[in-house]
């Protein structure tokens, strides 16, 4: 009789569900998906209804539901932490308090209450609620869907009950935990501090810093280190609490911190500045000098050679580049949805292997599938769509429509393409994207400013044939869920004359620095994304023939959404995001649709340019 398992994150930021049927992962999405609320944090209905379906279950066939928290353990910590800053914490403190004394403190009955609506059975009637702890479920699923059978395991993020940075040894079907940093001595939160000064939103805006890094120089590097951050040769690190509020407060940083570095923080969505590109610099570097000290630490004490990471921080894939490339490790894995939307699957994974002590399988495979494991829409449900709404499109075979898309992407056409199985996780993986061709020196202001409605200093990913990585980028091995950044081989690149190498800040953006601008960064990086036959068959069938007609193996891949919205996750989704851009073509599977050809609709300006800036 098989074990179905279902996986729950909610409450926090980013809900997702996951469902695991004896050790497979057969389901997972995020909330955020079907709400169209970005980072949705509400109980996720919808994702665990899309898992169920899926595995073709109902609620009452499931034999375990695990939550991916400890919510007493972290109510623990939020009383001790206010006890410690009294009285400088009693406006937080009464923020936070009616919504834990009236929900997240009765999780398990909030969960109870939930779960028996969702499938409209008595609360005696639910499947036996089993919870781990925040760690636990993010190392569990950095290692467990890993192709390793022994590895070092890091998890580095905000914060959980108490852990910000933890260290397990994985071996076979256990997770053994080694040692941790606790609260309020976080990386991932001096990141956010960060976040929050520059001006972006914190818990989203993380990646634009460390987009907007290599436009300035890291001045403030030693400031952090002298001021803000006791870091060992070991990496482990004690913060000085003087100049953060998030402890305490409402906000990350406080005024200390604003004497520190010349000022207030940047007001959201007012003009960048030089300032701000130096401390996005100056903290990309530090954090990944803490990593580098961290890996080297973990290697050594442990005596693997293979390390998987998980955690907010674990997206940071400079940093992982990085370790990848200067570290002690042979390999590293990564996990895609490696923030709070993946401690569902670690969760569901831990009841499974540790829990119930089942073996794994399959331990020298990524058991991640490529991620692809939300929800997918076959031709007849796309047509049905498309018919009842009167919208005009073409039918294609696939020799015809991947012949058609090339000559589309060499004319500089921008494309959505939306097929197989949504990604989990953050990133669009080919799934869907809005794809682009990376020769193009105009492509990413177009995309940018045009498309997606952001700042033009944001930069793009290549998806590139998994076979061709090494003849355009100086990277060996897999990077296929586009966590890991590397350098542009030497023999793509573009020199730069003396004027152009005395420029800064953004001017550096309108500098071509490679055959394929659209997606080298101002470094000459760029975040890889290697795309698989055996996991994604069409797409790497689509970048085969756009190689096959230009020469050129790899396309600009951005995520399918707009500024402020979450990824599409349907039909309808993408449908009403490619008509409020201007995006030059849609492919919803095997169905071609033209923007020249839609029947007019009033453009709805504010849309494009109302979203905070997060």
């Amino acid at each position: 009789m098989a074990v179905n398992i279902l996986g729950i994150s909610a409450y926090y930021h980013d809900s997702a569900a996951c469902l695991v049927r004896d050790g497979e992962i057969l389901a997972a999405a995020q909330q955020e998906r079907f709400s169209r609320k970005k980072h949705d944090a509400d109980f996720p209905v919808e994702a665990i209804g899309y898992c169920l379906e899926e595995g073709g279950l109902a609620l009452a066939d499931l034999d375990h539901v695990v939550f991916y928290d400890k919510p007493l353990i972290k109510f623990e910590r939020l009383l001790e932490t206010y006890l410690a800053y009294a009285p400088s914490g009693l406006r937080s403190f009464l923020a936070a308090m009616p919504i834990w004394l009236k929900e997240k403190l009765l999780l398990k009955s909030l969960l109870h209450k939930e779960l028996a609506a969702l499938g409209d059975i008595a609360a005696a009637d639910l499947p036996p609620l089993l919870f781990t702890r925040h760690h636990q479920a993010h190392a569990a699923s950095a290692f467990f869907p890993s192709p390793f059978e022994r590895a070092a395991v890091l998890c580095m993020d905000g914060v959980g009950e108490w852990a910000t940075t933890s260290v397990w040894l994985g071996d076979g079907n256990r997770l053994t935990p080694q040692w941790e940093i606790q609260f309020p001595h976080s990386l991932g939160l001096l990141y956010s501090a960060f976040t929050y000064f520059t001006g972006f939103k914190v818990n989203s805006g993380e990646y634009k810093l460390m987009g907007l890094a290599p436009y300035g120089e890291p001045k403030y590097r030693d400031l952090i280190l002298d001021h803000l951050l006791s870091l060992k040769d070991d990496g482990t690190f004690r913060m000085d609490m003087r100049y953060f509020n998030y402890a305490n407060g409402l906000t990350m940083t406080n005024r200390a911190f604003d004497r520190l570095f010349g000022g207030p923080p940047r007001r959201p969505e007012s003009p960048l500045t030089q300032r701000e590109m130096d401390l996005a610099s100056s903290i990309q570097s530090v954090t990944e000098e803490v990593v580098l000290r961290l890996g080297r630490t973990v290697h050594r004490e442990l005596g693997v050679d293979h390390l998987c990471l998980a955690g907010g921080v674990a997206l940071n894939c400079v940093a992982n580049g990085r370790l990848l490339r200067e570290g002690p490790f042979k390999e590293i894995w990564v996990q895609p949805a490696a923030g709070d939307a993946g401690g569902a699957l670690g969760a569901a994974l831990s009841v499974w292997h540790q829990y119930l002590d089942r073996p794994r399988s399959g331990a020298d495979s990524d058991r991640m599938q490529g991620a692809y494991l939300g929800p997918s829409f076959d031709n007849d449900r796309i047509e049905t769509y498309l018919n009842g709404a009167g919208i005009p499109y073409q039918r294609m075979d696939d020799d015809a429509l991947m012949t058609r898309l090339a000559a589309l992407l060499d004319d500089e056409q921008v494309i959505g393409w939306f097929q197989g199985r949504m990604e989990f996780g953050p990133r669009a993986l080919g799934g869907r994207s809005i794809i682009g061709d990376p020769r193009s020196a105009r492509m990413q202001s177009v995309m940018n400013l045009k498309i997606k409605y952001r700042e033009s200093f944001r930069p793009f990913a290549p998806a590139i044939l998994a076979e061709r990585v090494s003849d355009w980028f100086a990277h060996e091995g897999q990077s296929p869920y586009m966590l890991m950044v590397a350098p542009v081989a030497e023999s793509r690149r573009i020199a730069m004359t003396d004027d152009q190498q005395r420029l800064f800040g953004i001017d550096k953006l309108k500098v071509p620095r490679s055959q394929i601008p659209a997606i080298t960064h101002v470094d000459y990086s760029a975040r890889l994304q290697t795309v698989h036959a055996e996991t994604n068959p069409r797409f790497h069938r689509l970048i085969a023939a756009f190689a096959e007609r230009t020469g050129c193996p790899l396309l600009v891949n951005t995520s399918f959404n707009v500024r402020g919205e979450p990824i599409v996750g349907s039909p309808e989704d993408a449908y009403r995001c490619f008509m409020r851009t201007e995006m030059d073509y849609l492919v919803l599977e095997n169905c071609l649709i033209t923007k020249s050809e839609q029947p007019a609709q009033p453009r709805d300006q504010s849309w494009q340019h109302t979203f905070e800036l997060d």
